[in-house]
Order: structure tokens, then C-alpha cells, then sequence
């Protein structure tokens, strides 16, 4: 397609895209709804439990907790703008979207996804100052630093994503409306594009995906490094220190390792099989196993979890 004949205007969007998606065969279709509904389920439950616990706990009125009860809400929203379509469309003959509901569902998915970046940075930043300045934690990290940190995330994947959503919506598809992929995503409908400036827009893209990513990557390895350095340094308090932080370092290792793994490698150098396990792995199952994490390896939130079985026990009675 020639620059001439976009000018012209004889190249637009198309109105609907087709997803690839899975299998056809009816017990693949069959077990992956059952699969997708029951991590949507955990996915749900798991992180409501938390952000209950962290309401109703007064032990948990903390700005580790704070931070993450708006993670747990972030891994609902996160995992919502793609797990139903993807669990209609295993049984649909036909898996298709609108371009509007395209550019929504990459709109949603990059803000939930860069504000949760910038969140696990923010927590690494609080566990910095609560283990390296902790005669000054309460005033360092107060109420209000905390709603601001809040705030900064929700505002940097808001941004970013929107001038990215921006970017794909203006790009021509010359009549191809397939895309290779189980949802919406920017790398993808650059694939499909046959924009005469796909690479400028792919650079533009990922710088700003990168710049979320990565400054919030990097905080946590400066963060973290500052950290070890002084628990090294220090005999008391290590193993407690340590293990205020294992959840988090568990949890921010699916989330960067995985969409690193899918953004920075060649989409050549890996099958579409594999692209679709990554994508399902940053996209569907860390929204599961954060919860999981943070309940299993937190000694406060298993405690508090004892606690409201208790008092469940004692109210039947």
C-alpha cells in the first residue's frame, strides 16, 4: 500500500476485528471455559478477601496494606477487561470484537497494567523507608504521601495508555481485520497495520510502555538493593526484614519477567503458543496468584484471615 493511496483515504479501519483464539475442538472449548471461569473466580474472591481483610482489620491499617488493597482492586480490573471476552469466545463460532471495543479493551488494559507498575515500585519504595529509615516511616510515609503515590500511578498508566490507545486507533489496516492473538494488544495491531510509519508508531508505543515499565523496574531494583545493603549490614531484625519482602519481590518477578519475555523479544523468535502461555501468564494468572502470595507467605494476613473465621464460628453459634 503506497503513502499515496492512504492520503487519498481509500485505506481505513475496519468496524470489526477477528481474534484468532484457541482450539475449535469442542473439549478443548469446553476445558479451557472451565479453566479461565475458575482462575476468574479465584481471581475475583482471592483479591476481594484481601481488600476485606485490610478494611475490617484494624492491624492491617497500614501504607503496606493500603498499597495493597489497591493492588488487589487493580488485579480485578486488570484481569476483567480480558478474561470474559476471552471465556465468551471460547464457545463463540466466530471470535470477534469491535474496533471501538478494541481500542477500549487496550485503552484499559495498558492503564490497569502501567498503574500497577508504578504501584509495586511505590510498595518498594515503602519497604525502603520502613526497613532503612524506620525511626522516620511515620512521617515519611504518611496518609497522605500515600493517597499521592496512589494517585501518581493511576495518572501514569492513565496517560500512557491513552496516548497509545490514540496511536492504534489512528493506524490503517488496508481491509485486514484478523489479529493473531487471544485479545487486544498494541504489538499485535502493529502487526496488522499496514502503516507506511508502523515502526515510528511501534517505537512511540513501546518508549511509552518502556518508561513506565522500566523507571518502576529500576525504583525496585535501587529500592531493593538499598534494602539488602542494609539488613547486611545490620544482624537484627534480618530474617524479619526479609520477610516482610518476599511476597512483594515474588509478585513484581510473574508480573515484569513475563511482559518482559513478551515486549522486548522478537515476535519471530517465539510461536504463537508461546506468545498466547505468556500472555495468558501476565494477563490472567499473576491477578490469581497475587493474593495467594501475599496469603500464604504473610504471617498479619494469615492471622487476619484467622481471625475472621473466628469470629464467623462464633456468630453460627
Amino acid at each position: 500500500v503506497s503513502l499515496e493511496s492512504l492520503q487519498r483515504g481509500n485505506v481505513s479501519s475496519p468496524t470489526t476485528f477477528l481474534l484468532s483464539g484457541f482450539s475449535n475442538a469442542y473439549k478443548a472449548q469446553v476445558t479451557l471455559c472451565l479453566g479461565f471461569l475458575l482462575i476468574y473466580l479465584v481471581t475475583l474472591l482471592g483479591n476481594l478477601l484481601i481488600m476485606t481483610l485490610i478494611w475490617l482489620d484494624s492491624h492491617l491499617h497500614s501504607p503496606m496494606y493500603y498499597f495493597l488493597g489497591h493492588l488487589s482492586f487493580l488485579d480485578i480490573c486488570y484481569s476483567s477487561v480480558t478474561l470474559p471476552k476471552i471465556l465468551k469466545d471460547t464457545f463463540s463460532p466466530q471470535k470477534t470484537i469491535s474496533f471501538v471495543g478494541c481500542i477500549t479493551q487496550i485503552y484499559f488494559f495498558l492503564c490497569f497494567g502501567g498503574s500497577e507498575c508504578v504501584l509495586l515500585a511505590a510498595m518498594a519504595y515503602d519497604r525502603y523507608l520502613a526497613i532503612c529509615h524506620p525511626l522516620h516511616y511515620t512521617t515519611l510515609m504518611n496518609k497522605k504521601i500515600c493517597f499521592r503515590l496512589v494517585v501518581i500511578s493511576w495518572l501514569s498508566g492513565s496517560f500512557s495508555s491513552l496516548v497509545q490507545a490514540f496511536i492504534v486507533a489512528s493506524l490503517p489496516f488496508c481491509g485486514s481485520s484478523v489479529i493473531d492473538h487471544l485479545f487486544c494488544e498494541v504489538p499485535f495491531l502493529l502487526k496488522a497495520s499496514c502503516s507506511p510509519s508502523t515502526h515510528l508508531n511501534k517505537l512511540v508505543s513501546y518508549a511509552l510502555a518502556g518508561t513506565i515499565a522500566m523507571g518502576s523496574f529500576l525504583l525496585i531494583l535501587v529500592s531493593y538493593f538499598q534494602i539488602i545493603r542494609a539488613v547486611l549490614l545490620s544482624r537484627a531484625g534480618r530474617q524479619k526484614a526479609f520477610a516482610t519482602c518476599t511476597s512483594h519481590l515474588t509478585v513484581v518477578s510473574l508480573f515484569f519477567g513475563a511482559g518482559a519475555i513478551v515486549y522486548l523479544l522478537p515476535h519471530s523468535s517465539l510461536s504463537k503458543d508461546i506468545h498466547e502461555v505468556l500472555a495468558l501468564l501476565y494477563a490472567v494468572v499473576t491477578p490469581m496468584m497475587n493474593p495467594v502470595i501475599y496469603s500464604l507467605r504473610n504471617s498479619e494476613v494469615k492471622g487476619a484471615i484467622r481471625k475472621a473465621l473466628h469470629r464467623g464460628a462464633l456468630k453460627q453459634r
